[in-house]
C-alpha cells in the first residue's frame, strides 16, 4: 500500500532512532528521506506497506526493509520511534 496522504496511513511522519541521529521521515507520496546526523537527505527513495512491514527502495536500487511493532519502527538493526 503506498500511503497518499497522512489522514490515509498511520505510518506516514518523522521516525527517530532514540539519540535522534537516524531520522526518517515517510512522506505521504510513497517517498522517504532519511537523515544521517548533520547529514540531510543522506538517502532518498520509495517505500511501501503492507499491513505493519514496510519495503524501502532508495534512489540507488538499495534495497532493505522494517517492521511496526506496538507503535516502534524496528529496521536494518535500528529502533526508530515516531516524534511527536
Amino acid at each position: 500500500m503506498e500511503p497518499n496522504s497522512k489522514d490515509s496511513h498511520p505510518y506516514v511522519g518523522m521516525w527517530v532512532t532514540e539519540d535522534g541521529y537516524i531520522r526518517h521521515e515517510l512522506l505521504p507520496n510513497g517517498r522517504y528521506d532519511e537523515a544521517r546526523g548533520n547529514r540531510q537527505s543522506a538517502y532518498q527513495g520509495s517505500y511501501t506497506v503492507t499491513d505493519n512491514y514496510i519495503e524501502y527502495v532508495d534512489d540507488t536500487g538499495f534495497t532493505a526493509d522494517g517492521e511496526f511493532i506496538d507503535g516502534v519502527l524496528y529496521h536494518a538493526g535500528m529502533v526508530l520511534y515516531r516524534e511527536e
